[in-house]
């Protein structure tokens, strides 16, 4: 499983960092850098869904 970001969406909201910052990354502006993707680690499925149903612009999306 994969959480990814569609960084043309991104404004740097950063609801998703709220939720866990060690697996929803942020640059120096805000901004996502989860680009094609990160690993979910095993344990934190429901976290990474939580931090994709954060993000007001649906910026996020879990890949299987």
């Amino acid at each position: 499983m994969k959480v990814r970001a569609d960084n043309e969406r991104c404004e740097a909201h950063g609801q998703c960092w709220m939720v866990d910052e060690d697996l929803f990354t942020l640059d120096d502006d805000g901004y996502s850098t989860l680009g094609a993707g990160v690993d979910v680690p095993p344990g934190k499925e429901a976290v990474a869904q939580a931090g994709v149903d954060a993000c007001p612009l649906q910026a996020l999306r879990i890949d299987a």
